[in-house]
């Protein structure tokens, strides 16, 4: 059994990115794992880190502790967002930059270039929805969030990305492209961790 934590990074409710979580949780738990799964769109805090240094670190919310604490129970992290403006939605990135901290997730080392990985021992996946058509996000775009997820947000920290899953196109897509969308987040979750 793996301890997994599924973010639904979708910044509103009733998203198809929260039905992809959700199908994915429940494959998962159908295996036996132990899930839980965190909608962004029912959080409340600041997405502002509002400091231009680590010193005087705003204090977290409470739901950012939560999730914080949900990081480090999980063995296996799944993060489901829509691409927007070829990135992260704002609130999404606003969590990453209030969670994912210097001492908790990370450690500065002096004389060292990069910081030590303290999030080492668990895996991600990522599932991401978007109107652009997955080969033009990679040939023609460069596939910049996943560059930027797998390397400078999960494995920054320690997590061993184990996918980046696109989910595309949303923009025009039918009842049966839905349906083998949902279908193949729900087998990725029947074969999670």
């Amino acid at each position: 059994m793996t301890r997994i934590l599924i973010i639904d990074g979708h910044p509103a409710k009733a998203s198809f990115c929260g039905a992809l979580a959700g199908e994915y949780a429940k494959n998962a738990e159908k295996k036996g794992h132990e899930v839980r799964v965190r909608p962004l769109s029912g959080m409340d805090f600041n997405p502002d880190f509002g400091t231009s240094s680590f010193k005087d670190i705003p204090p977290l919310e409470p739901v950012l502790q939560a999730i914080w604490d949900d990081i480090t129970w999980c063995q296996h992290l799944v993060i489901a967002y829509p691409l927007w403006w070829g990135g992260h939605p704002a609130k999404l990135k606003g969590l990453f930059d209030r969670v994912l901290l210097p001492g908790k997730a990370f450690k500065y080392v002096s004389g060292k270039a990069l910081p030590e990985k303290m999030l080492q021992g668990r895996t991600a996946q990522v599932l991401v929805t978007s109107d652009t058509p997955g080969w033009f996000f990679r040939w023609i775009y460069g596939a910049g969030t996943q560059k930027q997820t797998e390397k400078q947000i999960l494995s920054f920290c320690g997590l061993k990305p184990t996918g980046y899953h696109m989910f595309s196109p949303i923009k025009g897509s039918n009842d049966d492209d839905r349906s083998k969308m949902l279908n193949r987040a729900g087998q990725l979750g029947g074969k999670a961790a």
